[in-house]
């Protein structure tokens, strides 16, 4: 039998936590966004852009997590509403892009503390494989001490970022005055850079649904707190983009430097150096509460005798698919040598196309099942809803475009992840060979 420790459900309180690491841990990662867009463009593609790419991602996550709150999540409503081998794609796709996702992390990690120590950089490896593999182990403990561990951070993160922002406006009398919003002198693969940028620093609304079965009254939960670590989010990146652009900051030494460069501007070495614990805080929050998502993907699929068995092997004590996790982290330990840049690109066009097949889903549900039991519907009907969704698919479809048009190194990238996503068709050949009688499903 499990411990009572085992069976512990998560509480709201640590469930926002996790969902702010699964979507955000705090604006590191958004340093490129005035390089790309300047002054003018920054804070409107970064108000626009949640909107019409976030948003409806919120709200078909809360639809269908509502209707079926179980492990596997997103994996599970697509292959409930589309059969088994979109199912598949879409847990494939996934677990694709949340290997590329991790890497970055740990890489991240090195690059804050270097702050501190210099020399780390010259062991960038080993120092990623120990957050690898002490993460692994947090998540082997359970979902409970993930929460708790995400708490922590997540006051590490915020409480410097805060102080960074207060001081600002008091630096400039309260006063809060923007440069006029304009996209002018933007050009086409910069715009599209900017909206990778944006959309990786607000991607894994469905992520948090994989362990819906280890919440505490998840339907609930869950519409709560997501709306709260939305807000949150929005904030946080609205204020600290602001801050950059009324301090005058080389848009270059941001991007190289990262906001601890920002932090010595504002308040000195000291907030520089708050700063820069609080983006190691963030990378380690951020990875540790993504493997805890996507280690629940692999594990249902080897339910589904869709990945191979073993996959979904329990710890004997604390119930969680330690297996998977260990898989995932060997997996994502081959892959921290990868550029920031390639990476965002891979991430987010592979995370698009999984993210398109849950709307696909929501809209194929509310056609072939609109009396199921739904405690959280849109507002809207099925043609209403299929006009809302179109917003994500082009913004999409643009940053994607932009990325195509822009350096070779970029385009390399794209051209990788559209080979990512072509993958997930000859491996169900694959699988089919072996299990013929998937065809049906």
């Amino acid at each position: 039998m499990p411990s009572a420790a085992a069976l512990k459900k998560i509480r709201p309180i640590q469930l926002i936590a996790v969902i702010f690491f699964t979507v955000s841990g705090g604006p590191y990662g958004l340093e490129p966004l005035l390089s790309y867009a300047g002054d003018h463009g920054a804070l409107v593609i970064l108000l626009l852009t949640p909107l019409l790419w976030d948003v409806p991602a919120i709200f078909t996550v809360m639809e269908l997590n509502s209707m079926m709150p179980i492990t596997g999540g997103y994996y599970k409503w697509v292959k409930y509403a589309l059969g088994t081998r979109w199912g598949f794609y879409e847990g494939w796709w996934t677990w694709l892009y949340t290997f590329v996702d991790l890497a970055i992390y740990p890489v991240l990690f090195v690059q804050y503390a270097s702050f501190f120590f210099p020399v780390l950089l010259q062991y960038q490896v080993p120092v990623c494989l120990l957050i690898i593999w002490a993460s692994a182990g947090l998540n082997i403990l359970g979902i409970v001490p993930v929460g708790k561990v995400s708490l922590f951070l997540s006051a590490a993160v915020l409480a410097p970022v805060i102080i960074l922002i207060v001081l600002a406006i008091y630096h400039h009398g309260g006063s809060l005055s923007v440069p006029a919003p304009s996209l002018k002198g933007v050009t086409f693969p910069s715009f599209g850079m900017t909206l990778y940028t944006v959309m990786w620093n607000c991607l894994g609304w469905d992520n948090i649904t994989t362990y819906a079965e280890e919440v505490e009254k998840p339907v609930r939960s869950y519409m709560v707190s997501m709306i709260i670590a939305f807000v949150l989010v929005m904030v946080v990146y609205v204020f600290i983009t602001w801050v950059a652009q009324q301090s005058g900051i080389n848009h270059e030494v941001l991007t190289n430097d990262g906001f601890p460069a920002l932090g010595v501007l504002i308040g000195g070495h000291w907030l520089g150096i708050a700063i820069a614990a609080g983006g190691m805080s963030s990378t380690l929050g951020i990875y540790s509460a993504v493997l805890l998502s996507v280690s629940r993907v692999p594990q249902v699929m080897s339910d589904d005798h869709l990945l191979p068995a073993g996959l979904n092997k329990l710890h004997r004590k604390f119930r969680t698919p330690y297996i998977s996790i260990i898989v995932c982290s060997l997996v994502v330990s081959l892959m921290i040598l990868w550029s920031f840049a390639d990476l965002l690109i891979i991430d987010v066009t592979v995370y698009g196309a999984g993210l398109s097949l849950e709307y696909i889903a929501l809209v194929k549900l509310r056609k072939t099942q609109p009396d199921k039991a739904r405690p959280f519907r849109i507002p809207l009907s099925t043609t209403g809803l299929c006009l809302v969704l179109l917003l994500p698919f082009i913004v999409y479809a643009v940053a994607l475009s932009g990325a195509l048009s822009s350096t070779p190194e970029a385009l390399k990238a794209a051209a990788f992840a559209i080979t990512a996503l072509l993958s997930a068709e000859l491996v169900w050949r694959i699988i089919l060979i072996n299990k013929p009688h998937l065809k049906k499903g």
